[in-house]
């Protein structure tokens, strides 16, 4: 008895073991994306090197960078008053667009012999997000031990971050679809365009949700207002 019991808690360690090793490769992966993004995207859809966890990971990491950027940048490089930053609504305002782009992205090229799933355009979504927190975290840092007289090399840094991750979700979603470079460039603006109307057909189903609640509100009001 006390053999199997050491034996099943033998084999829950090493699972969890190999979890934690699976995660920490395929957040190790994410240096191989960035440079190799060609091969690195083609083997993250095909041989799935990347993974769920991971991915989050860095969307998490990307959501955090935002928010300190806005909270410690020096204020000669960002204007963003502290005492008005909700920093929910900060990563909301981040979060839900990224997640209606995939959803888009995902919905669009399903009907058009778009090869990815959900999943693989999210995994490859996060994982171009990954130069923006390599770079920008430091220039928090950066921003205040350098003069306003020193700002092009911090503007610079920081137009190449953003240049780089959209060049690196324009590969990733390439190589997860299996489409050409003009496909893609088609796709990515209907993408938007989904993810607009994503977004005012949610808009307009809350408004109505509202309008109804306040009217059936309104209508028990009355009600109850002429029995009692």
């Amino acid at each position: 008895m006390n053999g199997t019991m050491s034996l099943n808690k033998s084999k829950d360690r090493s699972a969890s073991l190999s979890a934690w090793a699976r995660y920490w490769q395929a957040m190790k992966y994410a240096g191989h994306v960035i440079l190799h993004p060609f091969d690195g995207f083609w083997d993250m859809a095909h041989e799935h090197k990347g993974s769920v966890a991971a991915a989050t990971t860095y969307l998490a990491l990307f959501l955090i960078t935002r928010v300190c950027k806005l909270m410690f940048t020096n204020f000669q490089f960002i204007n963003a008053p502290l005492q008005y930053i909700n920093v929910f609504e900060q990563c909301a305002s981040l979060l839900i667009p990224f997640l209606v782009l995939c959803l888009a992205n995902w919905a669009l090229t399903t009907l058009f012999d778009g090869k990815g799933r959900f999943r693989d355009i999210y995994i490859a979504m996060c994982y171009a997000l990954v130069p923006y927190v390599l770079i920008q975290l430091p220039l928090i840092f950066i921003s205040n031990i350098i003069t306003f007289d020193e700002a092009s090399f911090y503007y610079v840094l920081m137009s190449f971050s953003l240049i780089w991750c959209a060049l690196l979700a324009f590969v990733g979603l390439m190589q997860v679809h299996d489409y050409g470079p003009g496909k893609t460039i088609i796709f990515l603006l209907f993408t938007v365009l989904g993810a607009c109307v994503i977004i005012f057909l949610v808009l307009v189903f809350f408004s109505l949700l509202s309008d109804a609640a306040m009217f059936f509100t309104s209508l028990y009001r009355e009600i109850a207002f002429r029995l009692y």
